[in-house]
């Protein structure tokens, strides 16, 4: 295959980015989206240039680090499916594909298609975890939990964090990612105790990393790889006016 590619140049963060155009020859379609990236690489880096800067670690859609936007979608258009595991036999021969980061207030950009997170991850810090004592491994069925709420925590765990909600949004807005966390805390044992100091901490967190408000038109869930539903939004909307009411009157 052979393509065209638009990619965000950006030496770091204080530097004005541009787009470059470059051509990918000899493309296999058996390759993924970021070993296409590689095989471009390897040719600007024969030819004395800078290599196009991204971000990757497993490739196997688990880590949510391939946060790409391509062709104005993050992850791209294919459902479901994060950057790594997109294959360029969906695209077709003499396509132009172009390749951004994620675009947010909250992701200031590193350098080309890399951009810092570490605002989710100090979302997380401020209550997206169980404190109390909660003890030792026990067997299974010593605290039994109805099959639907633990079905429902494990939809909301499977959050990877990988920030293509926030990407699609636009205004910016975390809360499909701040409501999974939530969710699947706050729907299990362990984490009741601690429920509503959780729910208010994380969505203030929020609000101080500069993430925008949520609008409901439900491109989050769109473009999320691991289809968390929009639904758990509303669950924490209900769940912070509950908590704050309660904190107002002691």
């Amino acid at each position: 295959m052979k393509l065209t590619l638009k990619v965000w140049r950006q030496h770091d963060a204080s530097s004005e980015g541009k787009i470059e155009t470059y051509e990918a020859n000899d493309i296999p379609q058996e390759a993924s989206f970021l070993e296409m990236l590689d095989i471009v690489n390897n040719e600007i880096i024969e030819n004395g240039g800078d290599p196009i800067a991204f971000d990757h670690d497993c490739r196997e859609g688990i880590c949510g680090t391939c946060s790409l936007t391509i062709n104005g979608v993050p992850h791209g258009k294919e459902s479901a499916i994060t950057t790594c595991q997109l294959h360029m036999r969906k695209f077709s021969d003499g396509d132009t594909i172009f390749i951004e980061p994620f675009r947010a207030k909250a992701f200031p950009v590193i350098r080309d298609l890399v951009v810092d997170r570490s605002s989710f991850d100090r979302i997380i810090e401020s209550g997206g975890y169980v404190s109390i004592r909660t003890g030792s491994a026990v067997d299974a069925n010593s605290m039994p939990i109805q099959k639907d709420t633990a079905d429902t925590a494990f939809d909301a765990a499977t959050c990877i964090g990988c920030g293509a909600c926030v990407a699609a949004c636009k205004n910016a807005s975390a809360m499909l990612f701040v409501s999974a966390k939530v969710k699947h805390l706050n729907s299990l044992p362990q984490g009741l105790p601690e429920k509503d100091k959780r729910v208010l901490k994380m969505v203030e967190q929020m609000d101080k990393e500069g993430f925008g408000n949520c609008t409901n038109q439900y491109e989050c869930e769109a473009v999320c790889p691991k289809s968390i539903k929009s639904e758990f939004i509303s669950e924490l909307n209900r769940q912070y006016a509950t908590a704050t009411v309660k904190k107002a009157i002691g």
